[in-house]
C-alpha cells in the first residue's frame, strides 16, 4: 500500500514522526506537508505567485516534500504536478478536534477533499489538544475498525474525531456549531479572532460533537457534493 500523509500542522508537528513510523507498519510512506501551519486555512490554495518545495528525508528514509502552501496544495503539487497515484491520503493528526461546523473551515479535512477530488481515499484524523501527545496510540482501534467494518469499501472520505481515553466508536454525522469568534482589538485599526467554545449538547450520539464529547471515537462519511438535494428535487418537479 502506498500511503501519502500530510497536516495542516506543518513539518514541525510533534505527532508527524509518530504517524509516519505508525503508517510505515502498513506500507510505503510519502510525505506532502506545508512549511508552517496552515489551521483553517479550509481549501484555500495558490494561484497567483510561486510556491517553494523542499524535498528532505523523514526518518531517514521516508520522501517528504515542504510545500510553501496549503494541506490541498501539497495534494495538488504530489498527485496532479508529480503524476503520483497512492492507495491512500492521511491527513493529520490535528492538535484540535474537527467537528461540527468547524470542518469547513479545517485544512486538515480541505486536504482530504483535495486528495478525493484526485480519486484517492482518504481520512482526516484530529484528537484534542490535551491527547495530542498520545494521538497514535489510539490508531490501532481505529484501523482495525476501518478494515473490520471495510469503511473504505463502502465510501472513500472521513471525517475522524479521535477523544482522549475512547470509549468505543460511533458511525456519525456532522452536528452543530462547536466554535465560533469573537474578536479582539489588539490596537489601533488591528483585530485578532478570539475563539470561544459554543457547544450545546443534544445528547444524540449520531452527530460527531456529541459522540466525539461523550467519549467516543467519531468517524464520520464525508459528502463531496454541495447540492441541497432536497431543494434541487423540489425545483426539477
Amino acid at each position: 500500500m502506498r500511503i501519502l500523509i500530510t497536516n495542516d500542522d506543518s513539518i514541525s508537528a510533534e505527532q508527524l514522526l509518530p504517524l509516519v513510523r505508525y503508517c510505515k507498519k502498513m506500507g510505503e510512506v510519502t510525505v506532502a506537508v506545508p512549511a508552517v501551519e496552515q489551521s483553517a486555512k479550509s481549501h484555500g490554495i495558490e494561484l497567483h505567485k510561486p510556491f517553494r518545495v523542499e524535498k528532505k528525508l523523514l526518518d531517514g528514509d521516508v520522501v517528504t516534500y515542504v510545500v510553501d502552501s496549503t494541506p490541498a496544495d501539497c495534494m495538488r503539487y504530489v498527485i496532479l504536478g508529480l503524476e503520483e497515484r497512492f492507495d491512500l491520503v492521511i491527513s493529520g493528526v490535528n492538535r484540535g478536534l474537527n467537528m461540527g461546523s468547524d470542518i469547513l473551515y479545517s485544512g486538515t479535512v480541505s486536504a482530504v477533499r483535495e486528495a478525493v477530488l484526485q480519486k484517492i481515499p482518504a481520512i482526516a484524523l484530529s484528537t484534542t489538544p490535551e491527547n495530542y501527545d498520545n494521538a497514535t496510540t489510539h490508531l490501532d482501534m481505529v484501523f482495525d475498525y476501518i478494515r473490520e467494518n471495510k469503511l473504505l469499501e463502502v465510501h472513500n472520505a472521513y471525517n475522524i474525531n479521535i477523544p482522549a481515553d475512547p470509549k468505543g466508536i460511533k458511525i456519525t454525522r456532522q452536528g452543530g456549531m462547536y466554535y465560533s469568534d469573537g474578536f479582539d482589538n489588539v490596537e489601533g485599526d488591528m483585530y485578532r479572532a478570539a475563539g470561544k467554545c459554543v457547544y450545546v449538547p443534544s445528547n444524540d450520539l449520531t452527530l460527531d460533537t456529541d459522540a466525539t464529547i461523550s467519549g467516543y471515537i467519531s468517524i464520520m462519511p464525508l459528502s463531496m457534493n454541495v447540492t441541497e438535494m432536497d431543494v434541487f428535487n423540489k425545483l426539477v418537479k
